[in-house]
């Protein structure tokens, strides 16, 4: 007892000090989770009601908004749910001092900064979710301190560096979620250590290397995506083999090689996606006869073969997807066994034969896509009963006929449909009834519009976006109820048809529409003011048809275009300055066309034009405006063919980007500005064909992207570099620049050498005639009275020789004769009215030249030659002869002796070509069709120049096949204007004689018949011409052939056979190895005898213009072009 007595006061101190302790330590832990969780707050900010509990000093923490406690005593905090609350700010260290924390979750948030190494004081922590935030950094390695962590989940922030391969000590971890962020390297192998796992998410990163074969030694792991990074080597046959993998996704990555076969055939996998990779060999075959995958996808690959037929094993299956490979052979029939598949897509591969009945059959699909392949065959009639959840049918390119299928028009939940690219034919159906389709492609097929109601149908699909129409057979007039359509149309493609008349304005309702293409059609008149309605246009083109008129200004309404094609028509006028406002602009193509006036500063100064700007082949005049150097991102710039001036603004050069300059066949003149040195981007330049004078610059040479560069038919002199592109066979162009010479000896060009002799001979003789003058000035001065009564009597007589001695050096007889070896027989070229044409060389001009030596014995030999004198000297265009020097001299007999020089056409005439047995010394010569299209264009282009380009318009009055000389390149020359005549009122002896027919001769045949009974010459009298040549390059048949002397013409023959029998009358030569003969009779030859039909009209009034003959024929040009693809 009195021990007891004695041990009591001490049990009793020991527990009343445990029991003060174990209060202090519940305070202590109280109060650290408290000040922890303040702590945490000072870091963050958000929304009131969010945090506001945080703030009430009376309110006990446990029941802080999104805090949890333990429900033991003491309590402590163990989880933090702050999701999708808007809390912006940073993680604080303090977060660490919640010791007993379980779950971390603050996903959906806009926290930033980086996670705090300090977390991985918290030992406890099984849940940490900090995804969908903008945190950065590395991860810290400090995480796999948390030994209890079992979701790690940091996907969607800014995270990089590598993966820490510290994680792979945290082996309770069961789901690891990476996924978009910046991650770099290689898996860490050690995660394949982690026995627990069960889902690895590691997509839209940036990792490297090859997948680590570990990953498939865990027994747990069921869920693997890998997708979009840069992981390289192939499927380890680990993790194919893996018996617990359920899902598999390794797309769009670089993984190469086969696809494992124990991948097909596993037990327990039921979705693989492996698309947008690079592997290769077949597609495995499928050993077991129920398997349950569910998805595969192999798209985007190179895996090649045929298609398993044991595909049809897998029963299971929902989707598959095989398009873009190189899968060839049969779709097998086994496919259509799948009655549970719902996606099918085979599309860009190299499939063929007939599609087997039974995959039209699987009533579950809803989505089959198996276009641009080269399958065959009918679609069956009752397509849209056999499959009617459809919603997605995409069969374009491929080689399906006959017609489509009424049946679809019952295929109620139908979407998509292409069609596109193939032979349907028939009627386009009344796609009315389909409520849900939203985007219809019947492109490029054989279909017809019948009258057009289909489009009062297709107003009934008010889901319509995309309708593309273009590539058929369509013809007639667009119907105003494309007005009607959807209201969601954003896209409506018409190109490429045959439809006529005008424009509706209705199709301004359409106000949803973004891309218009309507181009390659006839529609006529003008552009309707509704199109301003159009405010979401991106892309507008209404080019190769036969509108004109103006363009409108309501073209500045469209702010948000970016492309406007409206060339190969026959607008006039200026270009609207409204255009500037379409500041997002990328393509002008305003080519070929009739507009005038300056080009407007306006539009260089959208600066967001980057593709082209072609303003090519209209009648521009003036300077190319400064503002030109605004467009620094253009890539091509055409502006040739017009009839601009001045020099080339230096401000060209600030366009560094540009890669394609073309600014040929205009007045350019000046040098080359320094400025283009800067031109660093360009690819080809074409300048050539103006009045361009100087050096050529040396840095061209050090332009290294130049690879194509055009100075031919200017004025330069001097060096011609060498270096860079210079030195790329045939990849510059020099010729018609006469005082250019060379360093490095080359064909046809003159060594510098040689020009340096005759500079040192030209200074020999000056000093010599500083000697001489004194002794012989008595001489000058006797005869200086001699030469000025001569010299006054020849100036009386041939007022243009001065004039034309500024352009080209006189040569003598003496010249003449020993270029022609004294006019021998075997350089006779032809005789003409007026003269006799050889060749021969001249001493100066190392090719060989064309001598047209005039008759000044017979009746108007005199006046032809000075005639033509003056029409070339006023007259420059690439499709006119050019004279290179004349001779007025006296023969060896004293008498009078006229000659002009010009280029040699190595291929002689066009007589020549089209009637070779009139010429029995020449081979036989044929010319294709392809030929006497680019002849006709090339004439055409001639005479709409000298009609309506020159300063006073000039009638050619004697055109006919032998005046049409071709060259090596087949390039049609006019020439012989001995009879030429100039429309204009001034009266001076050359003028003031134009309009008198009195001794008016031509060629019989090629006379219009209105100057056999008037004295007025207009240019309508060269536009017959024309159109007898044009009937006679088509039909073989000269006009003065002896079928037309029972009293028919050559016109007349043509317009009995015209249309319906056209085939009859033309040349069967040249239509030889077309393989595409029906088609081009009706778009191409038909079209082409029309205009020689109109050209060669009886009444002037009836006659085109040849602007206009110009603009048609180049479509008939593009037209051909397109049917043989070029």
């Amino acid at each position: 007892m009195a021990s007891s007595s004695v041990l009591s006061p001490n049990i009793a101190w020991v527990l009343c000090h445990f029991i003060f302790c174990s209060i202090s330590l519940t305070i202590c832990n109280e109060t650290d989770d408290r000040q922890a969780l303040l702590c945490f707050k000072s870091q963050l900010s958000g929304p009131s009601r969010v945090l506001s509990s945080w703030s009430n000093t009376s309110l006990n923490f446990c029941n802080w908004d999104g805090v949890t406690c333990s429900s033991r005593s003491p309590p402590r905090v163990i989880a933090i749910d702050l999701s999708s609350e808007g809390i912006k700010g940073t993680i604080s260290p303090c977060i660490a001092n919640l010791t007993s924390l379980l779950t971390l979750q603050l996903s959906n948030n806009s926290l930033h900064g980086s996670i705090p190494p300090k977390l991985g004081l918290l030992r406890k922590l099984r849940n940490l979710n900090l995804s969908m935030n903008s945190l950065e950094g590395n991860i810290p390695s400090q995480l796999s301190s948390c030994s209890q962590i079992e979701i790690l989940d940091l996907s969607s922030n800014s995270f990089q560096g590598a993966i820490p391969a510290s994680l792979g000590k945290c082996i309770h971890l069961q789901e690891i979620n990476l996924s978009r962020n910046n991650l770099q390297g290689r898996i860490p192998s050690a995660l394949g250590n982690l026995s627990k796992l069960q889902a690895l998410v590691l997509t839209s990163n940036r990792l490297t290397d090859e997948i680590p074969p570990s990953l498939g030694s865990s027994f747990s792991l069921r869920y693997v995506d890998l997708g979009n990074n840069d992981i390289t080597g192939s499927i380890p046959e680990s993790l194919a083999n893996s018996s617990s993998l359920q899902v598999l996704m390794l797309m769009s990555n670089n993984l190469s090689g086969e696809v494992p076969k124990s991948l097909f055939n596993t037990s327990s996998l039921t979705a693989i996606f492996l698309q947008q990779n690079s592997f290769v060999g077949s597609i495995p075959a499928i050993a077991a006869m129920s398997s349950p995958i569910k998805y595969l996808s192999l798209r985007d690959n190179c895996i090649s073969g045929t298609i398993p037929p044991s595909l049809g094993n897998l029963s299971s299956l929902l989707e598959l997807r095989l398009s873009k490979n190189n899968l060839v052979g049969n779709i097998p029939e086994s496919l259509g066994h799948i009655r549970t598949l719902e996606i099918l897509t085979m599309s860009v591969n190299n499939l063929s034969g007939l599609v087997q009945p039974s995959l039209f059959n699987i009533s579950s699909l809803t989505f089959l896509a198996m276009g641009n392949n080269s399958l065959v065959g009918r679609l069956p009639s009752d397509i849209g009963y056999t499959l009617p959840k459809i919603q997605g049918l995409i069969l374009p390119a491929n080689k399906f006929v006959g017609p489509i299928p009424a049946s679809l028009l019952n295929a109620y939940h139908l979407e998509m449909l292409y069609l596109g690219n193939n032979s349907f034919t028939g009627l386009v159906p009344f796609f009315g009834s389909l409520p849900n389709l939203e985007e219809l492609d019947v492109s490029y097929n054989m279909l017809e519009p019948g009258n057009w109601s289909f489009m009062t149908s297709l107003s009934n699909c008010s889901k319509l976006t995309q309708l593309m129409l273009d590539g058929n057979s369509f013809q007639g007039i667009l119907p105003s109820s494309i007005g009607n359509l959807s209201s969601n149309l954003e896209g409506l493609w018409l190109r490429n048809n045959k439809i006529y008349g005008p424009i509706p304005p209705e199709i301004g309702n359409l106000k949803s529409l973004s891309i218009l293409f309507m181009d390659y059609n006839l529609f006529t008149g003008t552009i309707p003011q509704t199109i301003g309605n159009l405010n979401n246009l991106t892309v507008l083109s209404f080019a190769q048809n036969k509108l004109s008129g103006h363009i409108p200004d309501v073209f500045g309404n469209l702010v948000q275009l970016t492309d406007i094609k409206l060339d190969g028509n026959n607008f006039s006028g200026r270009i609207p300055s409204s255009i500037g406002q379409c500041t997002q602009l990328q393509i002008l193509n305003l080519a070929h066309n009739s507009l005038d006036g300056n080009i407007p500063s306006t539009i260089f100064k959208i600066t967001s034009l980057s593709q082209e700007m072609n303003l090519s082949h209209n009648y521009f005049s003036g300077r190319m405006p400064d503002e030109v150097g605004n467009v620094i991102n253009l890539n091509k710039l055409g502006i040739s063919n017009n009839m601009l001036s001045g020099e080339i603004p230096s401000t060209l050069g600030q366009c560094v980007t540009l890669e394609y300059l073309e600014i040929q066949c205009n007045f350019f003149v000046g040098g080359i500005p320094q400025s283009f040195m800067n031109l660093v981007s360009i690819n080809e330049m074409d300048i050539s064909r103006n009045n361009l004078s100087g050096n050529i610059p040396q840095f061209l040479k050090s332009l290294s992207s130049l690879q194509d560069l055009n100075l031919s038919f200017n004025n330069f002199d001097g060096v011609i570099p060498t270096g860079g592109v210079f030195d790329i066979d045939n990849a510059v162009s020099i010729e018609g620049n006469n005082h250019l010479c060379t360093s490095v000896p080359k064909v046809s060009i003159p060594s510098c050498s040689v020009l340096a002799d005759r500079k040192r001979e030209l200074k020999i003789l000056v000093l010599v005639l500083e000697i001489l003058i004194p002794a012989i000035i008595v001489v000058i001065i006797t005869l200086s009275y001699v030469v000025r009564i001569y010299g006054r009597k020849e100036k009386q007589a041939n007022p243009h020789w001065q004039q034309i001695n500024d352009h080209v050096k006189n040569i003598t007889y003496q010249d003449i004769v020993k270029a022609t070896d004294r006019f021998s027989s075997a350089n006779l070229i032809g005789t003409g009215s007026f003269g006799t044409v050889y060749k021969g060389n001249l001493d100066r001009q190392q090719d060989e030249v064309a001598i047209k030596v005039f008759n000044l014995g017979i009746y108007g030999g005199q006046r032809s030659f000075s005639v033509e004198c003056e029409a070339l000297r006023n007259i420059r265009h690439q499709n006119l002869v050019k004279i290179i020097t004349l001779c007025s001299s006296v023969d060896s007999n004293g008498a009078d002796f006229k000659a002009l020089v010009f280029q040699y056409m190595a291929n002689g005439n066009l007589d020549t070509w089209l009637h070779p047995r009139a010429h029995e010394h020449s081979e036989r010569k044929t010319l294709t069709f392809n030929q006497r299209i680019n002849i006709a264009l090339d004439v055409a282009f001639a005479l709409d120049y000298l009609h309506n380009q020159c300063a006073s318009p000039l009638v050619h009055c004697d055109l006919k096949p032998s005046n049409i000389l071709l060259d090596l390149d087949m390039i049609a020359y006019v020439s012989d204007f001995g009879l030429a005549r100039c429309l204009n009122n001034t009266s001076n002896a050359y003028e003031g004689s134009s309009k008198s027919l009195a001794c008016l001769k031509g060629s019989i045949g090629y006379i219009p018949p209105e100057y056999g009974m008037s004295e007025v010459i207009s240019t309508k009298g060269d536009v017959y011409s024309f159109g007898v040549i044009l009937l006679e390059m088509i039909t073989g048949s000269s006009p003065t052939d002896e079928k037309f002397n029972n009293g028919t013409s050559l016109r007349e023959h043509v317009a009995r056979a015209f249309p319906n029998n056209t085939y009859e009358i033309v040349d069967p030569r040249m239509l030889q190895g077309e393989m595409n003969i029906a088609t081009v009779m009706q778009n191409c030859i038909i079209p082409l005898v029309r205009i020689g039909l109109c050209c060669s009209a009886a009444s002037p009034k009836d006659r085109w213009e040849m602007g206009q003959v110009s603009a048609e024929i180049l479509k008939i040009k593009h037209i051909f072009s397109s049917i043989h693809g070029v």
